[in-house]
């Protein structure tokens, strides 16, 4: 069920404690790729994912915005404080959980959200009434042939899968000016605070590489993923350990 399409008598009438939140950021991702990749990506996972699940689970609206003030400089490109953005999951999860969703799956589609998704998930956990874990779709695929990047060739696979996102025009432009790496290190310390300290044009690695056969498997292999986890959440027992004595 796709929560923003439904009735509140069919939410009534469902038969599932379990929702999937899509989460991600508007944010610069280079010349060539829309500033909601995170979230429109994010969206579609979830989307998928909750189709190749075998039960019944509740999909709500996605929340657009995230922890991306790393990318300030970059025009368009919009942010919320860690805090708030921590607030913002966690009130959504507490109205699911009012209504009787109370496993949640967080589907995240931004880098910058994963510290503090995993954050709140445990404190939604150990205080609220509900249970919630973090699902960040490029972790949970495997391939050793491109690093992540940003807006490269990762993510420029995935858009080039779902559909006419790319401005394929700008796509040399973004890949001959873009970084290779993300940050600028030394001593293993990033001294970088925002990614216009080492990329022009806001890209990490090589768009050109993100084919969109690459795309279907990466897609494919996030969407089997996140079935086998709602799989794994539907059935857990999520009680709270009693104390060791």
């Amino acid at each position: 069920m796709y929560l923003p399409e439904a009735t509140w008598s069919e939410v009534a009438d469902c038969g599932t404690d379990l929702a999937v939140v899509p989460v991600g950021a508007t944010e610069q991702h280079g010349p060539h790729a829309p500033l909601g990749t995170d979230f429109l990506i994010a969206e579609a996972v979830a989307a998928e994912g909750s189709e190749r699940f075998s039960g019944e689970v509740v999909r709500a609206p996605t929340i657009p915005v995230g922890v991306s003030e790393e990318h300030r400089q970059f025009p368009g490109t919009l942010w919320l404080s860690p805090d708030t953005f921590r607030e913002v999951v966690r009130e959504t999860v507490a109205g699911l959980a009012a209504h009787g969703f109370d496993r949640v799956v967080l589907v995240n589609g931004h880098g910058g959200n994963v510290s503090a998704l995993r954050e709140v998930a445990g404190t939604i956990t150990r205080h609220d009434a509900a249970y919630a874990v973090s699902f960040t779709w490029f972790d949970a695929v495997d391939d050793d042939e491109i690093e992540m990047g940003h807006a490269g060739a990762f993510e420029t696979a995935v858009l080039r899968y779902l559909g006419d996102l790319v401005r394929e025009g700008s796509v040399e432009e973004a890949s001959d000016a873009g970084a290779k790496r993300w940050g600028e290190w030394v001593s293993g310390t990033n001294l970088a605070h925002d990614s216009a300290e080492f990329t022009d044009n806001g890209v990490v690695g090589d768009p050109a590489e993100g084919t969109e056969e690459r795309g279907a498997r990466l897609f494919d292999r996030a969407t089997d993923r996140l079935a086998d986890l709602l799989e794994t959440v539907e059935r857990r027992d999520v009680s709270r350990p009693a104390r060791r004595e």
